[in-house]
């Protein structure tokens, strides 16, 4: 017993197109619905289903939130009307587009538009739509047609998958009829090599298997074809309806509807009706070898070289590869002459396997892709840290570039902290880890933030482990608060207190530090169960009152400004934040009521530092001592003596840093 598989059975072009089309956006992730069955397979949209994918046969039956996936059998101008506000993606046959095509031009021209067809069929009724669904539809097994067309000219079409016998005969029909006539055989070739070879292997066989769908039409047609050729003729779905039976010659072919799957799945059952297994085996691996996938990866040598494209010879294969210069190199300044030579072999990804036009898609970026995928497992599975550049910012997060690979890193996952611009990571390199992978789906998450916060827990773990008070650190700024500002110290954030940012006075740490500047700081207090840490900025050589005291002594007569008064006395700064105060009684060398009757605030004015003590931040000043004292008055004036009432004492002021504490002034011993 020998079995023979036909080397045209299964997918035709258009239909592997579709159903590739199909599977390509399940793979990205986007959520779509066919506008009715994208194939007459149920095996396919059986499978389609399971993966959330359904056929709605009205447009405004198809959720808003879906794309729309136009299937091979194309469908009517109107329809596209309907969708042009919607995503969609057109995966029309371009056999069936070619057919669209002629029906409006020759519509719009005047003629009668003919389709020769299965008036029910979803191709027949798409292409009825590109002449406003006015034309005439005659059965490819009508035998006599009556109808009166006038005197207009008319267009003849056919379905794709008729056989070719009858479109022959109806249109000699139309001919006799209607001397203006023009006709198109649109029979796919596809579908006229199938039958063609059907026959001849039918009429050679005790037993025919027809495999396909039973709502498709070019199966059928196939299954009459073959039975009028081999009476034992079976139209099965899949292995499970093969006849049990012994025959001597079997063949097989399979509809333009019929995955290769269900095809292999076929030929292998009928191994158990083989009694040398090895001439199966030998058999199958024949029908293997024949058989050119799309996904497949081959090797193939460079045979010819074009501006846009290298010619690939596939090995055995009975068509050539097309490798088009897009799909050599991502660089557009290299030609395909300065990546690959003629002879040279090389390896490719079958894209798609056009039977019809004899004709063989490949790519080489295709294969990259892949092979960094296979790296983008491997790392996923151990663990290890991978770089990227971020290419681009999306809703919910950033994608990284890595390797050839694209992978999403979620905004929560992209720092340790919250990023309000993720706009601002584009063009940056992160290191990452992968946390999510859909093999199905070929979708990969990444984190930076578990890899931030592992590298923190150690420098975290390093600085709790030396950290002490007193112990210095240069730090980063990271944050900034109305009190203060927040420094890395090494893993660790602490606290510069505003007041310890500055011996002036200052409203908000913006005055004297930005996120991202470097400080050099030290620990004042620390706090290990809190986690808290004080830190200090402020040097001792940079206090004022130091300043001030290895400038100034007592005795040193200075210029000092007027800043404030007071009932008793007034205060002039001597330099920046340090102020002395000039008691009343040293204001002037008489009597005088207040401060204000001598002095003005800003005024410049001549002092003698009297006293100073500087551990208490207290230094009296004196004008009155800078005054001469004048001639001794005569005895007799000499001997009034004022009232003690009437003597203004010395004093001294104690004067704090910090502007907001109330100054108060003590009086001397003779008050």
């Amino acid at each position: 017993m020998s079995v023979t598989v036909a080397k045209t059975a299964g997918f035709c072009f258009g239909v592997k197109r579709a159903v590739l089309g199909v599977y390509n956006a399940i793979d990205e992730g986007r959520k779509i619905a066919t506008l009715g069955d994208i194939i007459h397979n149920r095996q396919v949209t059986d499978d389609l289903e399971a993966k959330g994918v359904y056929a709605y046969e009205r447009v405004e039956d198809i959720p808003q939130d879906h794309e729309i996936v136009i299937r091979a059998h194309g469908v009517g101008k109107d329809v596209y009307e309907k969708i042009k506000d919607r995503p969609y993606t057109d995966l029309t046959c371009p056999f069936v587009e070619k057919i669209h095509k002629i029906v409006e031009k020759y519509h719009e021209e005047g003629y009668k538009i003919v389709i020769v067809g299965d008036e029910t069929h979803p191709e027949v009724i798409g292409i009825n739509g590109w002449c406003d669904y006015k034309a005439v539809i005659i059965d490819s097994e009508a035998t006599e047609i009556s109808i009166d067309f006038g005197k207009k000219p008319i267009c003849v079409v056919a379905q794709t998958t008729i056989k070719k016998n009858n479109f022959v005969q109806i249109v000699q029909i139309l001919k006799n009829t209607c001397k203006s006539t023009i006709e198109f055989d649109t029979i796919c070739s596809a579908t006229k090599n199938r039958q063609s070879e059907a026959a001849g292997l039918a009429a050679e066989s005790d037993c025919m298997i027809v495999i396909g769908g039973r709502k498709s039409s070019n199966t059928k047609k196939l299954f009459e074809i073959c039975k009028s050729a081999c009476t034992e003729t079976y139209h099965v779905e899949t292995a499970e309806e093969i006849p049990q039976k012994q025959y001597n010659k079997i063949g097989i072919t399979a509809g333009a509807s019929t995955p290769a799957r269900i095809i292999q799945e076929v030929v292998k059952a009928m191994s158990e009706n083989l009694k040398n297994e090895e001439s199966f085996a030998e058999l199958f691996e024949s029908y293997e070898q024949k058989t050119l996938n799309n996904g497949d990866i081959v090797d193939g040598q460079v045979v010819e070289i074009r501006k846009n494209e290298v010619i690939v010879d596939l090995g055995g294969f009975k068509y050539n590869g097309q490798l088009a210069a897009d799909q050599i190199t991502d660089d557009p300044s290299l030609e395909p002459s300065d990546v690959v030579k003629e002879g040279d072999t090389i390896r490719v990804y079958v894209v798609g396997v056009n039977d019809a036009e004899g004709k063989v898609v490949l790519s080489r970026k295709k294969l990259v892709a892949m092979e960094s995928w296979n790296k983008i497992k491997a790392a996923y599975e151990s663990g290890d840290v991978l770089e990227g550049k971020i290419i681009k910012a999306v809703k919910g997060g950033v994608i990284a570039l890595t390797d050839g690979s694209q992978v999403f890193i979620p905004a929560r996952q992209a720092s340790e902290r919250y990023v309000s611009d993720l706009q601002s990571l584009v063009g940056t390199t992160l290191k990452f880890k992968l946390i999510e992978l859909d093999e199905r789906r070929k979708r990969v998450v990444g984190s930076a933030r578990v890899i931030l916060e592992a590298e923190r827990k150690a420098k975290e773990d390093a600085f709790w482990a030396a950290a002490e008070v007193g112990k210095h650190y240069t730090g980063t700024v990271k944050s900034l608060t109305s009190f203060g500002a927040f420094v890395d110290i090494g893993g660790v954030d602490g606290l510069v207190h505003i007041s310890e940012l500055s011996w002036n006075k200052i409203k908000h740490p913006s005055e004297v530090c930005a996120v991202g500047d470097v400080m050099d700081v030290y620990i004042k207090d620390i706090n290990a169960e809190t986690k808290k840490i004080s830190l200090g900025f402020k040097k001792l050589e940079d206090n004022p009152w130091v300043i001030a005291e290895n400038k100034i002594n007592v005795g040193d007569v200075i210029t000092a400004k007027i800043v404030r008064m007071m009932p008793f006395g007034a205060f002039a700064e001597i330099i920046p934040t340090v102020d002395g105060l000039i008691h009343i009684s040293q204001i002037a060398d008489r009597r005088i009521g207040k401060p204000e009757d001598v002095l003005s605030i800003g005024q410049e004015v001549e002092v003698k530092v009297t006293d100073a003590k500087w551990d208490e931040k207290k230094i009296s000043l004196s004008i009155r001592a800078l005054i001469e004292k004048p001639e001794e008055a005569p005895a007799e004036e000499a001997a009034e003596e004022p009232e003690e009432d009437d003597v203004q004492p010395e004093s001294t002021l104690v004067y704090s840093t910090d502007p907001e504490v109330e100054v108060v002034a003590e009086p001397s011993d003779a008050e």
